[in-house]
C-alpha cells in the first residue's frame, strides 16, 4: 500500500531545516535526478486483490510503476473501503476493458443494521437510526424483492454526473443530490453469515451499474430499520475469479525477486474475452482485418455467428469484431508490443505474452 500523504504539521516540520542546511528542495531534486526505468509496451491483465484503504487510482499507479508500463487502466472502480478483484489492463488489454465492465460481478458484503449514513457505508455520518433488528427469516424474505431487474436509486456519494459534475462533489459541497432510479439486474443474492443481530453478511451476483451500498440502504428500509455497508469485497468480475487474484504485497515481492516472477502474474489479453465467441481466420484474412477491412466467412463449415467476436489467427488474438450474415468487420485491432519481452529462466519466450502472428500479403 502506498504511504499516506503527509499531514500539514508533518509537511511544516520538514520545511524547518537545520542551521547551515542548503535551502530549496534538495531532497526532491535528488529524487528527480535519479534514473527512472524506461516505460515499456506491456500487454496483459493484472488481476489485483486490492487491499482496503487504497483507491483504485492508487492501485493502478503502483501496478503501472512495477511493470514500467506505458499504458494502464482498470475495469471498474472499487471504493477505498472495498477489497478484492480490481482487474488492471496494461497496454493493448485496455481495448478489452468494456467486455469486463459489462460482465457480471460477485460481491461479498456486510450490512450493519440500525444506522443509515449519508454515504451508505461506514465512512459516512449517521443520518437516521433505528433500534429494530430483523430476523433471519425477515431478511430472507426481503432479499427476494432484489432479484431480477429492479429500479435502484444510486447513492448520493457516487461518480455519476449531474449537469457535468460528479454527484459526490455536489454532496461534499453540502448540496442536495437528486438521482433518478435506474434499472439494474441482480442475478443472485443470499445470506452467507449472520454473526450477530446487528450484522448480516450477504453475497450478490450483479449486472453492470449495480450499487451494493444502495442494496444495503434499501434493505434496511424495507425491513423497518436502517442499514449501511460495513465491509465490502468484490470476489469476481466477469471471467476473472477470486482464486486467481494476486495480492498487492505478493506483486511487489515478485517485482523485487525478478522480472520473470513479476511477469508470471500477468494474464493474457484474450483472458478478458472468454465470454464472447471466438473465431479463427486464415493469415490472409487476418491481414485484411488488421488493415480495417471486413472479411467474408466462406465454405460449408464456416461458423454462423452474430454479434461481437474475438478473432484469432494461429492462436494469437488479432482483433475484436462484429459478425453478421457471414461477414466480419473489425472494430478493435491489436498491435502487439515488439520491444522488451521478458523471458523466464531457460530462454523460452514468456508464455503469457502474445506475439504477432505471421500474416500473408493480400
Amino acid at each position: 500500500m502506498n504511504a499516506p500523504f503527509p499531514r500539514p504539521e508533518e509537511a511544516e516540520a520538514a520545511e524547518q531545516r537545520a542551521p547551515g542546511a542548503p535551502r530549496g528542495r534538495g531532497p526532491r531534486q535528488q529524487r528527480d535526478q535519479a534514473p527512472r526505468a524506461p516505460k515499456r509496451d506491456i500487454d496483459g491483465w493484472v488481476l489485483l486483490d486490492k487491499p482496503s484503504g487504497m483507491t483504485s487510482t492508487q492501485a493502478v499507479a503502483v501496478v503501472k510503476r512495477l511493470f514500467a508500463a506505458k499504458k494502464a487502466g482498470h475495469a471498474g472502480t472499487l471504493d477505498p473501503l472495498a477489497s478484492g478483484c480490481l482487474p488492471i489492463a496494461l497496454g493493448e488489454a485496455t481495448k478489452t476493458v468494456p467486455y469486463i465492465m459489462d460482465g457480471r460481478k460477485t460481491y461479498r458484503f456486510a450490512v450493519t443494521f440500525g444506522v443509515e449514513t449519508d454515504t451508505d457505508d461506514s465512512e459516512g455520518k449517521s443520518v437516521a437510526t433505528s433500534d429494530h433488528r430483523p430476523s433471519d427469516a425477515d431478511i430472507e424474505a426481503a432479499l427476494d424483492s432484489f432479484l431480477g431487474e429492479i429500479m435502484q436509486v444510486p447513492p448520493a456519494y457516487s461518480a455519476l454526473k449531474i449537469a457535468g459534475e460528479r454527484a459526490y462533489d455536489i454532496a461534499r459541497g453540502g448540496n442536495e443530490v437528486v438521482l433518478e432510479a435506474r434499472p439494474v439486474t441482480i442475478h443472485r443474492i443470499e445470506i452467507v453469515e449472520r454473526p450477530d443481530a446487528d450484522t448480516v453478511v450477504l453475497e450478490a451476483e450483479c449486472g453492470k451499474g449495480t450499487y451494493v451500498r444502495a442494496i444495503a440502504r434499501d434493505l434496511g428500509r424495507m425491513l423497518g430499520t436502517r442499514g449501511h455497508v460495513s465491509m465490502l469485497r468484490r470476489a469476481c468480475v466477469g471471467p476473472f475469479l477470486e482464486e486467481d487474484l494476486v495480492p498487492m504485497d505478493e506483486l511487489q515481492a515478485r517485482a523485487e525477486a525478478s522480472e520473470a516472477d513479476l511477469f508470471d502474474a500477468l494474464d493474457p489479453v484474450d483472458s478478458a474475452l472468454e465470454e464472447i465467441p471466438h473465431l479463427s481466420v486464415t493469415p490472409s484474412d487476418a491481414h485484411r482485418l488488421r488493415c480495417g477491412q471486413s472479411v467474408i466467412l466462406r465454405g460449408r463449415d464456416a461458423p454462423i455467428l452474430d454479434g461481437h467476436v474475438a478473432i484469432f489467427c494461429q492462436e494469437a488474438l488479432i482483433a475484436i469484431g462484429d459478425a453478421q450474415g457471414g461477414e466480419v468487420l473489425p472494430h478493435r485491432v491489436f498491435n502487439w508490443a515488439k520491444s522488451h519481452r521478458p523471458r523466464p529462466a531457460g530462454g523460452a519466450p514468456a508464455a503469457r505474452l502474445h506475439r504477432d502472428p505471421p500474416v500473408e500479403e493480400a
